[in-house]
């Protein structure tokens, strides 16, 4: 069926006229007449008939009427369907995100982000760094957001957003507390630890590698930073944690915090895509949103 002149008809049967709807589609009458007399060959039934000086819709053309009118409605959703996703505001986004910008920075970003965005149906997963990667290149999410030391991984694009300190942290009260003190004197305290495959844990055992130094004894190992926080204000233990995620409890005085020599360790924060591939418009938008919250959290 010739789509255009089912258009064309489509105007004619709401306008009321030939004329309004020449004027309507801006063509000529007589193109107007041509084309409802081909539809009308093509389909093999009459749509409109002479009625005085104007015409009538036929009982053929009233039915075709009612269907092309639902047609182009829907046609005119797909328009605004596609002009929605073109800008970001409609689809899915698929994150994925280690444990500390889950937890610390994506529910106030992807709150901001949905005030923005309603409509786009928002997915993240939480994982360690390993396989927070795997995601990534599994097409499993289509931005992962990365909080840890980084190592080049083919295919996958790294941007750093912001970066805070490393600290060692131990109970309240703890010996150690707010002193300085060596790495290996520090490994004498049991550890809590965050599960094989997190960057944190790994860029600790390479520091007491680098230094010479024996590794924690793992007093206890949970896959959540916010476990591993309670545990130390319940007064067992040390970790080995970005500042971001403890530094109220510091600052409240419910755990204290270690100055080990030699250990001056930045933890970097960074979104990762991957490379040589065009983000769909909801993930382009997301984009944008943290690279300028980011922003905020530095000058913090």
């Amino acid at each position: 069926m010739n789509l255009h002149a089912l258009k064309i008809f489509h105007t004619i049967s709401e306008k009321g006229g030939v004329t309004r709807a020449a004027e309507e589609l801006r063509i000529s009458q007589p193109a107007v007449t041509a084309q409802v007399r081909n539809l009308e060959k093509e389909l093999g039934i009459q749509l409109l008939a002479p009625k005085g000086r104007g015409i009538l819709v036929t009982d053929a053309g009233q039915m075709l009427a009612s269907h092309a009118k639902r047609l182009f409605a829907l046609e005119r959703e797909l328009d605004e369907a596609v002009r929605e996703y073109k800008a970001g505001f409609s689809g899915i986004l698929r994150i994925v995100a280690t444990y500390l910008p889950a937890n610390l920075l994506l529910p106030e970003w992807l709150a901001l982000y949905k005030q923005e965005h309603p409509s786009v149906e928002v997915v993240l997963n939480t994982a360690n760094s390993r396989e927070a990667v795997e995601g990534l290149l599994q097409y499993d999410a289509e931005v992962a957001v990365y909080g840890g030391g980084w190592e080049e991984q083919p295919g996958i694009e790294w941007e750093q957003l912001l970066e805070d300190e490393l600290w060692f942290i131990v109970p309240r009260n703890h010996p150690y507390g707010g002193k300085e003190i060596t790495l290996a004197e520090m490994m004498k305290v049991p550890f809590i630890l965050r599960e094989e495959g997190s960057s944190t844990r790994e860029r600790l055992f390479s520091l007491c590698r680098a230094l010479n130094v024996s590794p924690p004894k793992v007093g206890l190992q949970f896959n959540g930073v916010n476990e591993m926080v309670r545990a130390v204000i319940a007064g067992y233990g040390a970790i080995f944690i970005s500042s971001l995620a403890v530094r109220d409890n510091v600052e409240r005085g419910e755990v204290e915090r270690v100055m080990v020599k030699g250990t001056s360790l930045l933890n970097p924060i960074a979104v990762c895509t991957r490379k040589q591939e065009a983000l769909s418009p909801a993930a382009a938008a997301f984009l944008s949103l943290v690279r300028e919250q980011a922003k905020g959290w530095a000058r913090n």
